[in-house]
């Protein structure tokens, strides 16, 4: 598919030859523009300037590449299971593309090995692996393009290191992960039932959105309740990666953290305020001496 022959002659001429043979292994291929590919092994704690001054880290190639990447797992999944409805292909290139599993590709290839970042960052970092997978599939698209994004995966990642047909039939609960996270980040959250209809067969559908500290983070229509708040769960699992919306979040639970400001009313002030809610209460407009002492005692039990 590729010109490694001709790649291999140029290269006798170059004299960073190691670096090549190392994408070589990897990729099957020799890069044509070996900067893209070290940026996408460039996490921003590292990040250098370009000499337009501009920093540069893999972030940009992260984002391409999870795009890239949600189209070239359609795409195979799609011609793989023919036949097989929109539910069972989506659940299929998801629990291809969710974060425990390019963490887990990432490291089955030794991308994490190549991944240059501060020491101040933990190697362990849950999302750097899987990120810099992403950021290399977007230098592979940007180097060689869609095939060659699409032949990577077929032949180099989902070859040797998944098996469709069983990954197919794993359930993944995003919604149990989504509850995991919140309560280890101490997060509100939240799940309602939005709509209730029927599609054109006159099948019940559901829709519900998830909400994360009150802030709409993911909405998702399945055949019952459950299956629509999965399908909002994996889309919040998604929005919880974003730092906007992260920072949103913080932010409205810092709002609801906030020690609120006790009104305390003077005893005596208390205590007319039970008397007249209790007369109000029995239609008594005038109490006498009796009722009154009553109230009162009552009021004293409600303020202590």
């Amino acid at each position: 598919m590729f010109s490694n022959i001709t790649d291999r002659i140029r290269l006798l001429f170059r004299k960073d030859k190691e670096s090549y043979f190392r994408f070589y292994k990897m990729l099957g291929f020799y890069p044509r523009n070996i900067s893209i590919y070290e940026q996408a092994l460039l996490h921003k704690s590292s990040s250098i300037k370009s000499e337009q001054g501009r920093l540069l880290n893999n972030e940009r190639l992260e984002f391409l590449g999870d795009a890239i990447l949600d189209a070239v797992v359609a795409d195979i999944v799609y011609k793989k299971f023919e036949g097989k409805r929109e539910g069972f292909l989506t659940n299929t290139r998801s629990k291809i593309v969710q974060r425990e599993t390019l963490n887990r590709l990432a490291i089955e290839i030794g991308l994490d090995k190549l991944i240059k970042y501060s020491a101040r960052q933990s190697s362990h970092n849950s999302y750097m692996c899987g990120n810099a997978f992403e950021a290399l599939v977007g230098a592979i698209y940007l180097d060689r393009g869609y095939r060659a994004c699409k032949h990577f995966m077929e032949h180099r990642i989902i070859g040797p290191y998944i098996n469709l047909e069983k990954l197919s039939r794993k359930e993944v609960n995003f919604k149990s992960k989504l509850i995991e996270w919140s309560q280890k980040n101490r997060v509100e959250l939240t799940f309602e039932l939005i709509t209730q209809s029927h599609d054109q067969c006159f099948s019940p559908t559901f829709e519900s959105e998830v909400l994360i500290e009150g802030i709409p983070a993911g909405r998702g229509i399945g055949y019952s309740k459950k299956e629509s708040q999965q399908r909002a769960a994996h889309e919040a699992m998604g929005k919880i990666k974003d730092s906007a919306f992260m920072e949103s979040v913080l932010a409205a639970k810092s709002v609801r953290e906030a020690p609120q400001e006790e009104v305390m009313l003077p005893r005596e002030e208390a205590v007319e305020t039970v008397i007249s809610a209790v007369s109000e209460e029995i239609g008594i407009s005038e109490l006498n001496e009796q009722i009154i002492s009553e109230a009162e005692e009552m009021a004293f039990k409600e303020v202590k």
